[in-house]
């Protein structure tokens, strides 16, 4: 049994505590310790699981430790990964047992958490770090960056770039044939047909630009 922790103890975070738990009874492999949290205090009780410390204090782990982020925005997701300097973290996938995955070249970076009631088709490249909520499709031949996080319902057609650090909210549908940029930002329920460029907020049906980020 792997020895894991969750950064983040808020609702996602316990969230991921589930899917551990739901990973384990079909295949156990988890070990539990608790969170990491930076906002709440260390030895708190979180559905009777202790708070370990801030994201610090995982450099101070003496002996092998996976870690997983349950943290939705992914630029202070990817902020908090790279504070993290201990050769004894690893950073495990977790992947419901009833997520429908191809066979025929799909790969998945390190860290990637893919919850119940998802969909991978074939011939996809996930990066390291991304979030697939509940109920997530992604169709074929479709590329996802580091860090990028999907909220529950979001359905990414087929042939579609998504670069680094992409946030899609809720219910968000991504048409096939488009790219969406570094750090762009895509408001639930927005149906994107056209491509997006980095660093945009968009929404709405058809999903446009309604500012661009720092």
């Amino acid at each position: 049994m792997k020895d894991i922790a969750i950064i983040g103890a808020g609702g996602f975070g316990r969230e991921v505590k589930m899917l551990i738990d739901q990973i384990n009874l079909v295949n156990p492999q988890f070990n539990f310790l608790g969170f990491y949290d930076d906002g709440i205090e260390q030895g708190t009780l979180v559905n009777n699981h202790p708070v370990l410390g801030g994201v610090a204090d995982i450099n101070l782990a003496s002996n092998d430790l996976g870690i997983v982020a349950a943290i939705g925005l992914p630029s202070l997701k990817k902020k908090l990964l790279e504070k993290i300097t201990n050769p004894k973290i690893s950073f495990p996938k977790l992947i419901h047992p009833g997520v429908i995955i191809g066979t025929d070249d799909v790969t998945i970076g390190e860290g990637t958490i893919i919850c119940a009631g998802s969909i991978i088709t074939v011939n996809i490249k996930i990066g390291a770090h991304v979030i697939f909520n509940l109920g997530c499709t992604v169709g074929h031949d479709t590329i996802i960056g580091d860090y990028s996080s999907f909220m529950p319902s979001v359905n990414v057609s087929g042939e579609v770039v998504i670069e680094n650090e992409v946030y899609v909210g809720t219910g968000a549908k991504i048409i096939n044939q488009l790219s969406i940029g570094t750090k762009t930002i895509v408001g639930a329920g927005a149906v994107v047909y056209k491509s997006l460029p980095a660093n945009c907020t968009a929404v709405g049906i058809p999903a446009k630009p309604v500012k661009f980020n720092d």
